[in-house]
């Protein structure tokens, strides 16, 4: 047992590094990049430690030459998926009964493994497998996980030391910050490597076992993960990984009686289903699971007439195509008032012409292609809707070689309409010309319109707009940017999440996240107990 409550390193984010010409970084990360792409791995999935080879493979190709097969996957059954289960169950009361600070120490050298020898590894195999630029990796892959993992430590240490007051005359108060009573289902998406990395390891942090699926589609990069916390010391059976399609895994998880809670990233629809099958299945747990979820969004940008329409033509160009708008905060519907759009729509026009998209592998690119087939399918459906609006740039496919999606920009004439109102999830950005003098009116618009509420953007240079804004849209956005992109949250600064239909809004990277995965006890013990029934008033 510790006899100690040792400080924890105050954490700082991780420097991002710019990968320039001719740089030692650059010329690293480009001979990774080479060895990964040369090789075809075949990724188990992970039980108690031990990697179990099921047979049943699906291959994964990279989205920019699809292909190109980087990774087979072994997808997990329901033979599997019980050994999982009783896995995490085993190694429960083991891992939560360690002192914190072991736990503690897994992470940190977790982040530093990462922010040095892994770095490259996790970051060439995120752009090779989920095709983000290097840029995008780097503040992704590497610093994003490196910050989840510090500030989750120094956030729960933190969290330890909150205590009862210490005016308590006669007794002595204290408060337990224990894990839950059962299994962590943690299920993340394919965007974001260090999304994948934090909805297993947060639980974690506090105790917990976890199942973990991630998608498919980051199996390259998540597997690097997988042998980073091996190298970091993670005991076996803390997390266990499956791999497989979404219902195969969820549908026998949430029937047991044992889990204690769900840490999910993704689809609205994916969300509502598991919370639906938790409320069916309520009587049969032995306990309510805890459930925090972050999801869809329409994400928004509204310029007021006196915005900076230069700043204001980056933000959209930047928020809305950066990793070819797979973001869950990525810019989506734009409001511009008709004295700013005649230079915006000039402004835009040149940066998306000067855009190059193709294979990450060549630094020059600023776009690659969308995740997968289906993505594909789905945004060259939306294209054909735009087809019947005003196509500012973009708005043509390319699906022989790579998923490629043009950066598009569309302007609409209903602001109700699919385009501004369903999310994408891609590179294509839906613009609505309001007449100048309605900026009130737009405000509604843009608050009424998308039933999320993820992230949103507001352009001025008048305070009184500013001001005017941020009260309007007070619900609209989790995460609201004044004179900025709604993109690029950075963990420690602007911890995320939303409202509404883009999730429970708990808040990843922040104290509010871990509070999630504890079950706190309070413990009083009285010194001098009465030794008479009788109270004073009885006389």
């Amino acid at each position: 047992m510790s006899t100690s409550i040792p400080s924890v390193p105050r954490p700082v984010n991780e420097p991002v590094r710019g990968y320039l010409p001719g740089s030692p970084e650059r010329a690293s990360l480009q001979r990774e990049l080479a060895l990964q792409a040369a090789e075809v791995v075949e990724i188990p999935c992970v039980i108690n430690g031990i990697d179990v080879y099921s047979g049943n493979t699906v291959a994964v190709t990279m989205p920019s030459a699809h292909g190109h097969v980087v990774a087979n996957v072994h997808l997990a059954g329901p033979a599997e998926v019980d050994r999982a289960v009783r896995a995490a169950e085993e190694g429960r009361e083991e891992w939560s009964n360690l002192p914190w600070e072991a736990r503690v120490g897994v992470f940190l050298k977790a982040a530093d493994l990462l922010a040095g020898p892994f770095r490259d590894k996790v970051n060439a195999a995120t752009m090779l497998g989920q095709a983000k630029t290097v840029h995008q990796a780097e503040i992704d892959a590497a610093c994003e996980l490196a910050d989840f993992w510090r500030f989750n430590c120094h956030y729960y240490r933190t969290i330890l030391a909150d205590q009862p007051p210490e005016h308590s005359p006669g007794c002595w108060n204290r408060l337990e910050h224990r894990p839950l009573d059962g299994f962590v289902f943690a299920v993340s998406p394919f965007n974001f490597t260090s999304i994948a990395a934090n909805l297993p390891t947060a639980p974690a942090l506090a105790g917990n076992t976890v199942i973990w699926k991630p998608a498919t589609t980051s199996a390259l990069a998540c597997w690097q993960l997988v042998r980073l916390l091996r190298a970091a010391g993670l005991p076996d059976g803390v997390v266990n990984v499956l791999w497989g399609h979404g219902a195969d895994i969820a549908t026998p998880v949430l029937a047991r009686p044992e889990l204690g809670g769900i840490h999910f990233t993704g689809s609205t629809g994916v969300f509502q289903s598991m919370w639906r099958t938790v409320g069916e299945n309520i009587a049969s747990y032995r306990q309510y699971p805890r459930i925090v979820g972050e999801t869809g969004g329409k994400d928004f940008i509204a310029a007021h007439p006196s915005a900076d329409p230069v700043a204001l033509a980056v933000a959209i160009v930047r928020g809305g195509f950066e990793y070819q708008g797979q973001k869950c905060s990525a810019a989506s519907r734009v409001y511009v008032p008709d004295n700013l759009w005649p230079e915006v729509r000039e402004r835009c026009r040149g940066m998306m012409g000067e855009m190059k998209q193709g294979d990450p592998r060549d630094f020059s690119n600023f776009v690659s292609a969308v995740i997968d087939e289906r993505a594909f399918k789905k945004h060259a459906q939306y294209l054909g809707l735009a087809q019947a609006e005003d196509i500012v740039a973009g708005g043509h496919c390319h699906g022989k070689e790579g998923w490629y999606v043009e950066p598009t920009l569309v302007r609409v004439a209903d602001p109700h309409s699919r385009l501004m109102s369903e999310e994408i999830f891609g590179p294509i950005v839906s613009l609505f010309v309001y007449p100048e003098a309605e900026w009130r009116h737009t405000l509604r618009v843009v608050d009424q319109t998308s039933p999320y509420a993820l992230t949103g953007a507001i352009f001025a240079r008048d305070r009184y707009a500013i001001a005017e804004a941020t009260q309007a849209l007070r619900g609209a956005a989790g995460n609201f940017y004044l004179n900025d992109k709604p993109t690029g949250a950075v963990v420690g600064q602007q911890p995320f999440g939303g409202g509404r239909a883009s999730g429970t809004n708990d808040k990843a990277g922040a104290p509010h996240n871990l509070l999630r995965w504890i079950s706190p006890r309070t413990i009083k013990e009285t010194f001098v107990p009465p030794t008479d029934w009788k109270y004073g008033f009885l006389g």
